[in-house]
């Protein structure tokens, strides 16, 4: 994610899209054997929608969508809160984003839910994501004015428990991105981008039991071991345009699936392991095959004289479930490349009485996928009515944007509360 201090106008109001992110694909034309070794990156627009808003989660290294309930699993995994044991909850969380390249860039969240009855929970949340204020300038550097631009989304789920195991989950949201005004320059007029979309998601919780030594003698006792496994369908929404409806973007939609494994050592000390897998259903660029002057495929020659596809960089215009379908095969350089359109992220959290938190993370990203590879750490606090969590990026790369990265989070028992009133 860039942004720069001056900007012309021209570039924002045709690239807004990807402001947010690197874009590291050329235009143009290319073999598919070309394309398969080469940055072939994926880009949307909104992508703050993928941010993980919550220091729990962030301090594991992005992993959560098979955690345990709490008020961020509005944006984790809505099925999760029809197992929370807190009848109410709510929390927000802070992270100045970026502050080594630009100041003023903030990331902002609340969430909350309650218990309707004994089967279902409704939830919601409110993110803001300000990019703080950038001058805007035409193509030879003259000043047009000075901006604020910022992003929201809204969302409301509903969570239902189908059976002591099972839980599903629904999440409906609306967008906003206003990333240059409404005012007329350089004889353009941009637009501020909206658009809809929804999640849904299911988790399954179980438990396993499993042998060890009980302390003190050679004895093997059974003990409990908690799995959970989860699944989510993110952001499957209409395409956003900044300009007219020739210039769409699609949103950052996502499939997430995880597990967690939570083993309580004894009545102090418990200890819980997670991963995630991730892959955005968007098409991948270079999924057309170019046409010639002709209107055949174009093709060029290879050492051996035999012929190769050639492929255009930019991508398809598909609907959106048609691509999110396509997403999991268009890669041009076939299932090798696929592979490297998935990301994965490795969490796991110490916990002392109930009130202590350590938390350790690990994320990774292919190279020629945008090459985000990081290590986080984290804490949490419990203590009667509150709790706060934060946590820590490290990358692996010097100078890297998120280089020294915080997050905190503020948790509130709205029950406990109520109780101590």
């Amino acid at each position: 994610m860039f942004i720069f201090k001056s900007i012309s106008f021209k570039s924002i109001v045709f690239g807004m899209a990807a402001i947010a992110t690197a874009d590291l694909s050329a235009q143009g034309s290319v073999s598919r054997s070309q394309l398969a070794g080469q940055q072939n990156v994926i880009t949307t627009a909104v992508p703050f929608l993928t941010i993980s808003p919550d220091s729990r989660r962030a301090g594991m290294g992005d992993a959560g969508v098979a955690s345990s309930a709490d008020a961020n699993s509005v944006f984790w995994n809505a099925a999760s809160l029809a197992f929370a044991e807190k009848k109410y909850g709510i929390a927000t969380s802070y992270a100045p984003w970026l502050r080594s390249l630009v100041p003023g860039i903030s990331y902002n969240y609340i969430a909350g839910y309650g218990r309707l009855n004994k089967r279902s929970v409704l939830g919601g949340s409110f993110r803001f994501f300000s990019f703080g204020e950038i001058n805007f300038t035409d193509d030879v550097g003259n000043p047009l004015g000075k901006f604020n631009p910022s992003e929201y989304a809204l969302d409301v789920c509903y969570a239902l428990q189908m059976s002591k195991h099972w839980a599903v989950g629904a999440t409906l949201k609306y967008i906003n991105s206003n990333l240059a005004g409404t005012r007329p320059l350089n004889g353009i007029t941009p637009k501020v981008g909206r658009s809809g979309a929804g999640d849904l998601s299911a988790i399954y919780n179980g438990v396993a039991k499993i042998k060890v030594s009980e302390k003190g003698s050679n004895k093997k006792v059974k003990k409990d071991l908690k799995y959970a496994v989860g699944i989510n369908l993110q952001n499957l929404g209409a395409k956003i345009t900044y300009s007219d409806k020739t210039n769409r973007e699609y949103l950052p939609a996502n499939f997430k699936i995880g597990t967690s494994w939570t083993y309580e050592i004894d009545e102090y000390n418990t200890i819980t392991g997670m991963l995630d897998l991730n892959k955005l259903m968007v098409p991948t660029p270079g999924v057309n095959i170019l046409k010639g002057i002709d209107g055949n495929d174009s093709f060029v020659t290879d050492a051996n004289g035999d012929k190769i596809l050639v492929y255009d960089r930019t991508r398809s215009d598909d609907p959106v479930i048609s691509a999110a379908l396509k997403s999991f095969y268009d890669a041009p350089g076939g299932f090798k490349e696929e592979l490297k359109e998935w990301n994965y992220s490795l969490g796991l959290e110490y916990i002392y009485a109930k009130q202590f938190m350590l938390r350790a993370g690990y994320f990774h990203e292919p190279t020629t996928k945008g090459n985000r590879k990081y290590l986080t750490a984290g804490f949490g606090i419990r203590y009667k009515v509150f709790g706060l969590d934060a946590a820590y990026l490290v990358p692996f790369q010097q100078r890297h944007p998120l280089q020294n990265q915080l997050r905190f989070t503020l948790i509130f028992d709205i029950g406990a509360f109520t109780e101590q009133e």
